[in-house]
């Protein structure tokens, strides 16, 4: 019996067999490498002038992903590199959420809702129902909008009182984050920033009363300065205050940039006064994709009372059929985000939060008692506040290598562990920092340890300098 044989289709020059079908389809059967498009260069600076296959520009951008560095090795962020398979899953299934449709989306603006109230009970607020908050991009947005609302208030009694509103000044640390100096500059106040120094590492209170004076808006207190980690004391901050408000009558309200501790301290230290039982404290921000465990970008922003929020910074917006009350800066701004927090809120809990903000204090403490113990380093602080902390080289331990260096040569490992210099004041001292996040386990700690040995020791027989040239302090925060 003779089994006839399918009817082949000639094939062309150029063209490739489909072994299923008899047919030819380039794209389809060429290996992906080989493929036009992934065959040849996409212009880097124009679009296209022909569409691609999606798995073809898939790939490339892919490709071009893949060499950035690995943010799991990535010590110099704060940002949350890693969640669970289920927040993942959620993600993908509500990355089309507008946050500003609240008509559109009610049950994401309730859990929006939910979330800040949820921080204002966290974060110590006399009546957490009567406080006031609303989520953000991420905790700069979150600082720029406390900033606004100590700048309007400051107004709004400077005109009751017939006086002039043209000089308003917000007195910080020279370690704040870079959102503060764009908030001054943006929007007109003058920045006064108090110097740190080895005595005083953080803004402390100490001599606060050179700084204040009639047209101060605020005093920005920071839970976890972003070059160190370091906590400075709110406490300590506000009875400065209370002794300048004795001495002038001027009174002087907090806005605390808890970026990082805002998310830590509830937890670890939640003895500690730095929130709204501070009476001082007006508002509270925190970053949520930090510590709060979110992927990028989320922040959080909440007034200890309705009245702390000056009403005509809030607008009533007619969109989508509803109205809607909005004081962010941004309007269309993902919602996924938010929910991802809520999300982590049920799936952790307080007791969760507590185990995995524990464990990364706990790495923290044990690299920085590893780093201390190296003859070359002197720590500037150990990581028991937020879990960072860093160290400069011991003095006349060597004049062959830097800081610098070492990061160059923890890089060659995949590390990213910054260098930078300190703010000024203390702009001749180097640091290198380490941030512990959710995801750098012991067993990674214990690698890093021995990989920052070998960098030094390797560094110490040096016989001569390395070179200087094109050297970068790198700094992310």
């Amino acid at each position: 019996m003779t089994v006839s044989q399918p009817k082949m289709k000639k094939i062309k020059p150029g063209e490739s067999p489909n072994a299923f079908t008899g047919t030819s389809d380039r794209n389809q059967l060429n290996p992906i490498f080989a493929r036009a498009g992934e065959a040849t260069d996409f212009p880097m600076d124009r679009m296209p002038d022909q569409e691609s296959l999606a798995e073809t520009a898939y790939q490339i951008v892919h490709d071009e992903a893949m060499l950035d560095g690995n943010a799991r090795l990535n010590l110099a962020t704060f940002v949350s590199t890693w969640m669970d398979p289920h927040a993942a899953k959620l993600y993908s299934e509500t990355a089309d959420k507008n946050m500003i449709d609240k008509d559109e989306y009610p049950q994401t603006a309730a859990i929006e809702t939910r979330c800040w109230v949820m921080l204002a009970s966290l974060w110590n607020a006399p009546d957490a129902k009567k406080a006031i908050g609303t989520s953000t991009i991420g905790s700069s947005e979150a600082c720029m909008l406390g900033g606004l609302a100590l700048k309007r208030r400051w107004q709004l009694a400077r005109k009751a009182a017939g006086k002039s509103t043209d000089k308003p000044n917000l007195v910080l640390s020279s370690a704040v984050q870079v959102c503060w100096e764009k908030f001054c500059n943006y929007w007109d106040v003058e920045a006064r920033y108090v110097p740190i120094s080895d005595d005083h590492k953080v803004l402390d209170g100490f001599e606060l009363e050179k700084y204040v004076d009639e047209n101060t808006i605020g005093v920005v207190a920071i839970m976890g300065v972003t070059y160190t980690g370091m906590y400075e004391p709110v406490a300590q901050i506000a009875a400065a205050l209370d002794k300048i408000e004795a001495d002038t009558g001027l009174d002087v309200k907090i806005h605390v940039d808890g970026a990082s501790g805002g998310m830590i301290a509830p937890f670890l230290q939640p003895d500690l006064d730095w929130d709204f039982r501070v009476e001082r404290v007006v508002s509270i921000s925190t970053s949520a994709h930090k510590y709060g465990l979110v992927y990028p970008g989320l922040g959080w922003v909440v007034w200890r009372t309705v009245g702390d929020l000056p009403s005509d910074l809030v607008f009533d917006v007619t969109y989508l059929g509803g109205h809607m009350p909005t004081f962010a800066l941004n309007f269309s701004r993902p919602g996924a985000q938010v929910l991802l927090q809520y999300y982590l809120f049920l799936r952790l809990g307080w007791d969760g939060y507590y185990k995995v903000q524990k464990t990364s204090q706990d790495v923290a403490v044990f690299l920085s008692s590893e780093i201390a113990k190296m003859p070359a380093f002197e720590l500037w602080n150990d990581g028991t506040d937020i879990p960072v902390f860093a160290w400069q080289l011991k003095p006349g331990h060597t004049d062959k290598w830097n800081l610098y260096h070492l990061s160059e040569r923890l890089r060659l490992k995949g590390w990213l562990v910054p260098a930078y210099p300190m703010p000024d004041n203390l702009s001749n001292i180097t640091v290198q920092r380490v941030v512990v996040r959710n995801g750098l386990s012991r067993n990674l700690a214990e690698s890093l340890i021995e990989d920052i040995k070998e960098a030094v020791e390797y560094l110490d027989r040096l016989e001569s300098p390395m070179p200087t040239e094109g050297l970068k302090a790198s700094f992310t925060h």
